[in-house]
């Protein structure tokens, strides 16, 4: 569906009345286009004193061919100049030079008088990220941190990232990310995942990433003879996962109920993909996803994105509707995924990645069902990463307003307001959703694992 006021907000009329009455003012944002540069315009790159991080980041911001500055920085030059990429000198007086990215290795910060650090990169420049920007921090993991202080001064950081993506406005979106120990080389996609216009629609996120193993990958088409399965695929954000998913190489394999049919038949045929007409909720759906999918190869990355609502508040809700959403939302994914781990079902260093909902982190009025639901996929998430082997690795995503036929229904106050209560001022695109969701399948992301993303422009609800 349409956003007419942001349309508004664009015009020449728009801006000046929204100027003049201080209306939220969303703009168009930047989203990924095949075949055009994965950062469209300059990164300045900084990094804090004795920082361990800025290697990692010279090698995925030269590997993008990225257009990369630094101030007077000697050690990070020196950094740089080994992973190949030319810093290229930037002058902190200079206020007319824009930037697309900001990137910051703050893994040197060990303690809160350091913290100052942000203040001198960030502070001169704050006025010159254009539109549609991005601030990426990088940090090591709190957890994992020697001491007290270094710990408390890393955990400071998420303060601070959420707090910018919601001050820059204009699109800018700001991430956290955090690196375990020996997971340097596990970096490079989630940087070219949060760095490009892919991340659109997310902001305000801590990102972990932990060593595994490294994978080398096409970046163009990293799931080439990859065979992948998207649940609920006929439409909405589905259909959306499944043309990203096949657009990056994969097979993709549409599954949806049999009611569904033709709308599968037509997405599948549109992407050069496969049809499984079948009910999730079956109690031998593991046991058919497996056998459908060994007749390609295996499956490689399974998707479970089929889910429903049926709102009521808790006093007027019948049993039947709290049955079905638990059973459709995290029941069936709970059985699915037991049958395929347990059966090896999935191929070595495969994916399974769910789709949760900021009502999962917030709760919302009329949703227990629905939101106990998500929360629990959020549970699901972070209960079996811990103990899946072969390379295998489990993440969600956790929209929030996302423009589909299911938002468009809800009366207009409440649409209204859901698109604008977040940093980007808009809803969603299931894009979005599906650019997300690709990131976590990519095989190259080995390191991500465990990590529930939300996709929902800085929410305020659960912020």
């Amino acid at each position: 569906m349409s956003d007419r006021y942001q349309a508004f907000a664009n015009s020449a009329l728009g801006k000046l009345v929204i100027k003049n009455l201080g209306l939220p003012a969303p703009v168009e944002l930047d989203r990924y286009e095949p075949g055009k540069p994965l950062v469209n315009g300059a990164v300045l790159f900084g990094a804090a004193p004795d920082s361990t991080l800025s290697a990692a980041i010279s090698d995925a911001l030269a590997s993008i061919h990225a257009d990369t500055y630094a101030g007077d920085n000697t050690q990070l030059q020196q950094v740089a100049a080994k992973s190949g990429l030319n810093l290229r000198a930037f002058n902190s007086g200079d206020k007319e030079s824009r930037f697309k990215a900001f990137i910051f290795d703050a893994s040197g910060i060990a303690n809160s008088e350091q913290l100052v650090e942000l203040y001198n990169f960030f502070h001169p420049v704050a006025r010159q990220l254009m539109p549609s920007g991005r601030v990426i921090i990088v940090g090591r993991a709190p957890e994992a941190a020697g001491s007290v202080k270094a710990a408390t001064a890393q955990r400071a950081l998420e303060g601070f990232v959420k707090s910018v993506g919601k001050e820059f406005k204009k699109g800018v979106a700001a991430q956290l990310v955090y690196v375990g120990k020996g997971a340097e080389k596990n970096l490079e996609s989630t940087l070219r995942f949060l760095i490009s216009a892919k991340s659109a629609y997310v902001s305000g996120q801590v990102v972990n990433v932990s060593k595994a193993a490294t994978v080398n990958v096409d970046w163009s088409m990293p799931l080439t003879g990859k065979t992948v399965l998207v649940t609920g695929a006929s439409r909405g954000i589905g259909e959306a996962i499944a043309r990203t998913m096949a657009r990056d190489g994969a097979h993709v394999i549409c599954l949806d109920i049999p009611a569904q049919d033709a709308d599968l038949q037509r997405v599948a045929g549109e992407i050069g993909g496969s049809v499984l007409a079948l009910d999730i909720t079956a109690a031998d759906a593991g046991e058919k996803i497996k056998q459908f999918a060994a007749g390609k190869g295996g499956l490689d990355v399974i998707v479970h994105n089929a889910g429903v609502t049926r709102d009521k508040t808790l006093a007027n809700m019948k049993e039947n509707l709290w049955d079905m959403v638990l059973n459709i939302n995290l029941s069936a994914a709970e059985r699915i995924n037991d049958y395929l781990l347990e059966n090896e079902g999935l191929n070595a260093n495969g994916r399974i990645i769910c789709v949760s909902s900021i009502s999962g982190i917030a709760g919302n009025l009329g949703q227990t069902n629905y939101a106990a639901s998500k929360a629990g996929v959020i549970g699901l998430v972070k209960f079996t990463a811990p103990v899946l082997k072969n390379g295998i690795t489990i993440n969600a995503v956790a929209p929030g307003f996302i423009e589909t036929q299911m938002t468009a229904a809800i009366p207009l106050a409440i649409r209204e307001a859901g698109r604008r209560m977040n940093s980007m001022q808009q809803g969603g695109q299931p894009v979005d959703v599906a650019e997300a969701i690709a990131w976590f399948a990519n095989p190259a992301s080995t390191g991500v694992n465990g990590n529930v993303v939300r996709v929902c422009g800085q929410s305020l609800l659960g912020a």
